[in-house]
């Protein structure tokens, strides 16, 4: 059970009412998670500004679900897990290659080194070393890319403790952690 019940859209009011009210009309629903942060409009109001803004950026739309599968399984989010898995599948990829992704590579070269760096990014809290940063830029990422690397795992990382921390019931089906996942405490 969630420990911040999601606000109701039907009696949201002000600043929060039009923030689910145009997510609802993007995505035809408004997922918990969004529902959680509307307790705080300022808090809604700048994740959705950082996702859309990223959504236009450098990094394709496929790899930016990679890497939220890598931090999600990384910080044992199973809201996160199950959420970037349906997105995933809206975005291409396949269970396979989402798979790979929360085991931290990837079939495609490119976004194998998106995704380890990201992953490397979550696990050490920002504190890569010069050869992390050398892969990634071996592999072809930009600095434009690299750079929203960083701000994918930020923003990541942002919605996996709001899952954990409110224990948020899972909208969307169900994908469990892979064996070894850190879990929440009870």
């Amino acid at each position: 059970m969630s420990r911040i019940h999601p606000v109701d859209t039907r009696t949201a009011a002000g600043e929060a009412r039009q923030l689910l009210d145009a997510v609802r009309s993007q995505l035809g629903t408004v997922p918990n998670f969004l529902r959680v942060l509307a307790h705080s409009p300022r808090a809604l109001g700048a994740f959705l500004g950082m996702h859309s803004s990223l959504g236009g950026g450098a990094l394709h739309h496929a790899t930016q679900e990679r890497i939220a599968l890598a931090v999600a399984e990384g910080n044992g989010c199973e809201y996160g897990v199950s959420a970037h898995t349906a997105i995933g599948r809206m975005a291409g990829l396949s269970d396979q290659e989402m798979l790979l992704n929360r085991q931290g590579g990837s079939a495609d070269q490119k976004a194998a080194a998106a995704v380890a760096f990201a992953r490397a990014l979550n696990e050490h809290r920002g504190e890569v070393t010069g050869a992390e940063f050398v892969a990634a830029r071996a592999a072809g990422l930009s600095d434009a890319e690299i750079v929203e690397v960083i701000a994918a795992v930020a923003l990541n990382f942002f919605t996996n403790v709001i899952g954990k921390s409110t224990r948020l019931e899972i909208d969307f089906s169900k994908v469990r952690l892979l064996p070894g996942a850190h879990q929440a405490a009870a």
